[in-house]
């Protein structure tokens, strides 16, 4: 389970966010939401991962759950006072110092263009850029897993260049091929699953990412660095 960038989920806000102030979200009875406030970028992220080590120490917690520049906390009961869960979060948000994870650099490689490069020309007509100025656009980046989830081993990635972001579709694909590698808003991966996307898809990579029989199945892991690299350009 993982709470994504998507902030307009039917939630009871407590907190309004502010410039400066991070958000606090009622998800049923027993979770919260911290939302960082600012950007969604890498400093945000940093001190996400700082609050989550910090409220691991919580008898009363059942799971903490870190998103892109959020944080989902799971109690074990019903609290009593949820005005004092919130009053907890927002201390312990106001502590966190910013903390970065020892990652391991992953490459991926991509067949760019070809059969499973469907949105492609979309992102070209969108960007105003050539098929081979996005391809280089994106696999030059250097990219951070800030966090995994939404489906088996799938990276939520920070560093897009800007000049290729891409809503996602208002008519999801139906079935995109696991493997395929996307862009959706300001991020990008590769589909876990064959199944229903809203992502636009550039290219392929083959490379197993998750595998359930390992003790470690999802080969991202949040800190990590991500490359990709151009095994094969077919435009």
């Amino acid at each position: 389970m993982i709470v994504t960038t998507n902030r307009h989920a039917s939630q009871s806000e407590i907190v309004p966010a502010t410039k400066s102030r991070a958000r606090v979200s009622s998800i049923g009875a027993r979770a919260f939401l911290l939302e960082a406030p600012g950007e969604f970028d890498l400093a945000a992220q940093r001190r996400i991962w700082a609050l989550s080590r910090s409220v691991k120490g919580w008898a009363d917690l059942a799971e903490d759950i870190p998103g892109m520049t959020n944080l989902l906390v799971i109690f074990k009961q019903t609290p009593e006072d949820p005005d004092l869960v919130v009053t907890r979060l927002l201390e312990a948000w106001a502590n966190a110092e910013s903390i970065d994870l020892e990652g391991k650099t992953i490459e991926i490689p991509v067949h760019y263009g070809g059969e499973h490069a469907t949105d492609l020309p979309a992102l070209c007509n969108l960007s105003g850029l050539s098929d081979r100025e996005v391809v280089r656009i994106h696999h030059q980046a250097t990219y951070r897993v800030f966090a995994v989830g939404s489906a088996p081993g799938f990276g939520y990635l920070h560093g897009l260049d800007p000049r290729i972001y891409m809503p996602r579709k208002t008519v999801p694909s139906l079935k995109m091929p696991k493997g395929c590698v996307t862009i959706g808003g300001m991020q990008t991966g590769v589909a876990m699953l064959t199944g229903p996307n809203g992502w636009n898809s550039i290219g392929f990579a083959s490379l197993e990412m998750f595998d359930p029989t390992s003790t470690t199945p999802a080969m991202m892991a949040p800190g990590d660095t991500v490359r990709f690299l151009p095994e094969r350009i077919e435009l």
